[in-house]
């Protein structure tokens, strides 16, 4: 049993550590994506330290979220973004766009804000 226990616990290990490298690398693009945006317009409507996000309705309609830099050391966001990644790629100017309804990321932001002016804690996956 012990052994058992022991490969389960490594296999564990090694999952969590490509998670972690998975993340990392999506956060790497996304910088870079912030970085080359080129519209004056895209990040004059909203504060330093703030990007934009875009989701997509039923409509095909697009919903922009500005959110706080401080939302990609959440995992919640950090898979939704990876989720991004993986569907629409960061090569784009403007708002990054996520493969989530408006009124769930709404729903997901809140919570985030809530959470963090009241504990500074994690969020809830719903996308």
């Amino acid at each position: 049993m012990a052994k058992n226990s022991s490969s389960n616990n490594i296999g564990n290990t090694k999952k969590n550590i490509v998670g972690i490298v998975k993340l990392r690398t999506v956060v790497e693009r996304l910088q870079k994506s912030l970085l080359r945006a080129k519209k004056p317009s895209s990040s004059s409507n909203f504060k330093k330290g703030h990007f934009a996000v875009a989701a997509v309705d039923e409509n095909g309609e697009l919903k922009r979220f500005v959110v706080p830099l401080s939302f990609l050391t959440d995992l919640s966001f950090l898979r939704l973004l990876e989720k991004a990644a993986e569907e629409y790629g960061f090569g784009h100017d403007g708002a990054l766009t996520v493969p989530c309804r408006p009124a769930e990321l709404e729903r997901l932001l809140e919570e985030k804000w809530e959470e963090e002016r009241v504990t500074g804690g994690g969020g809830a996956d719903k996308c």
